[in-house]
């Protein structure tokens, strides 16, 4: 198995762009797919420059509906026609982001996907679990074992002209399995990793081989002592699974390293560009 970073937050391998949003290639015995597709066509860029022919691309995976994973799909849809695009039916729904009283611009800012990307007919929509076949699976979270983080209070969804909190019910998990290992590779784990590796675990009964995931810790501000201690509490948590993990995106590179003092060697970041 081969697993690439094409776009990340942070500057990785010589000649990558990086950007906040994420994507990456993997090839399996089976498949050449694509988790997310970054912000923009720049990660079809970074593709190229390293070598990945996105024409042969047969599946990508949207692991929830915002921007910063979905930029790149019209783009990619224009080179390639014949890639299966698995979504949750509710990844195209109105996503906002709240940026508070004292913004910029307009306080609500829109973060959703682009609504052409439901209309596209190699676009497979999902509700809940599904699997496509004996490598590749997605699964869905229908109730977490721990709470929101508090990176997502500021995350909504307009219903009906409202702004209500987001459920990330729109958010799945992709599991490849190779042989009798199985990866879990992840968006941005809005729903919580804690809350994922449960899932996983009761799925499948033992806790994966790796995990591949953004942590969603990242902060535009000063962390809270109540802060910091959650993202000691789930670097504790995590380093009791027998799994190596690999982070990046809106982990945050100083969550990284509250993490990385705790976790050690079985945590990495893999940034933009970077093969794990």
């Amino acid at each position: 198995m081969r697993i690439v970073n094409l776009i990340e937050n942070t500057e990785g391998r010589e000649g990558c762009a990086c950007a906040h949003g994420l994507s990456f290639y993997v090839e399996t015995a089976k498949h050449k797919l694509l988790l997310d597709l970054g912000p923009s066509e720049e990660t079809l860029q970074n593709a190229q420059k390293l070598g990945i022919e996105l024409a042969e691309i047969d599946t990508v995976i949207l692991s929830h509906g915002h921007y910063d994973h979905s930029g790149g799909i019209m783009p990619f849809a224009r080179i390639n026609t014949d890639a299966a695009i698995y979504m949750q039916d509710t990844a195209g729904a109105e996503h906002y982001a709240d940026d508070g009283e004292k913004a910029e611009g307009e306080r609500y800012r829109y973060i959703g996907i682009d609504k052409e990307i439901s209309e596209l007919l190699q676009v497979v929509k999902l509700r809940g679990n599904h699997r496509i076949d004996d490598e590749l699976e997605l699964f869905t979270i229908k109730k977490r074992s721990h709470e929101l983080l508090f990176t997502n209070k500021r995350m909504l969804v307009k219903e009906n002209g409202e702004f209500v909190r987001d459920d990330f019910v729109h958010e799945q998990y992709l599991v490849i399995s190779d042989g009798d290992k199985r990866i879990l590779l992840s968006g941005c784990a809005h729903n919580g990793i804690l809350s994922i590796m449960d899932a996983f675990e009761d799925k499948y009964g033992a806790a994966p081989d790796a995990v591949i995931s953004g942590f969603h810790l990242m902060k535009k501000t000063e962390y809270t002592d109540e802060e910091l201690g959650e993202i000691t509490d789930i670097s504790k948590e995590l380093k009791r699974y027998p799994t190596k993990f690999f982070t990046c995106h809106c982990t945050g590179e100083p969550a990284y390293k509250i993490m990385k003092s705790a976790m050690g060697e079985q945590l990495q970041y893999v940034h933009s560009g970077e093969e794990v």
